[in-house]
């Protein structure tokens, strides 16, 4: 677990971290996915000797608002502000405390490295591409990293640049070596995650399967398995024969 004067942002949301531990409010921690709410609160809990509450954004306004009158001084976390209009009313009464995110505060990413290493069991020293930035799925995503670096040994090397066929001046061709070319580029970049390789590409994980099965998987070793587009049998299809009427 990442302590919490590691956490990105620490050095700003932190500086009145006791005094806000001390007060006799609940607090609703909430932050974007991978921002670390889960451990951030677990620790604040620990520390405040109180029970806490995760994803409380997706709790039914009557079991929170039971839970809160429970547990007084409670640690409830959230992917949702408390303004929210989709949060529920009685998180307005909590103190709210964002997380920030590691593209807000790169400063953390090696301190967070180091730590998920350690608990990974994961001995220095580490290939630089773990810790380079942007780092889809934030935290967890950092996790999967190191997770998959443990589990194969070696980061994935980056494939030597591919040249497209511009020898030709058929956009087919040009196109499908384009798309392979960013596909086995993303695949590499997230190490085989294909959910954050489709998040590099700005594609669906369907749309990746999709190219996947049309160009393979350079990480998995897989060929391709479905036939080549549309447009290039059309360029590969004979051309008529006949003759020009003079």
């Amino acid at each position: 677990m990442i302590p919490l004067e590691a956490l990105p942002g620490f050095a700003f949301w932190g500086r009145n971290l006791e005094e806000l531990l001390a007060r006799p409010e609940p607090l609703w921690v909430f932050g974007d996915a991978g921002t670390g709410v889960s451990q951030t609160i677990r620790q604040m809990a620990q520390r405040r000797g109180v029970a806490f509450l995760d994803d409380a954004d997706e709790a039914s306004p009557e079991t929170l608002a039971t839970w809160i009158r429970e547990h007084a001084g409670g640690i409830l976390g959230a992917h949702t502000p408390p303004e929210s209009p989709s949060a529920p009313a009685v998180a307005r009464f909590c103190l709210a405390l964002r997380l920030w995110s590691l593209e807000e505060a790169p400063d953390a990413l090696q301190p967070c490295l180091a730590a998920i290493a350690d608990e990974l069991g994961v001995q220095p020293p580490l290939p630089p591409a773990l810790g380079a930035l942007p780092c889809p799925g934030g935290l967890l995503g950092l996790r999967n990293r190191v997770l998959r670096w443990k589990l194969l040994g070696q980061a994935p090397e980056e494939a030597p640049p591919q040249q497209l066929p511009l020898d030709t001046d058929c956009m087919a061709a040009n196109l499908h070596a384009l798309e392979r070319t960013l596909l086995h580029r993303a695949m590499r970049r997230s190490y085989g995650n294909r959910t954050e390789a489709a998040q590099r590409l700005g594609i669906s994980r369907r749309q990746l399967y999709l190219l996947i099965d049309r160009h393979g998987d350079p990480i998995r070793g897989t060929r391709p398995v479905a036939p080549p587009p549309k447009r290039l049998k059309k360029r590969d299809r004979p051309q008529d024969s006949k003759t020009p009427v003079t």
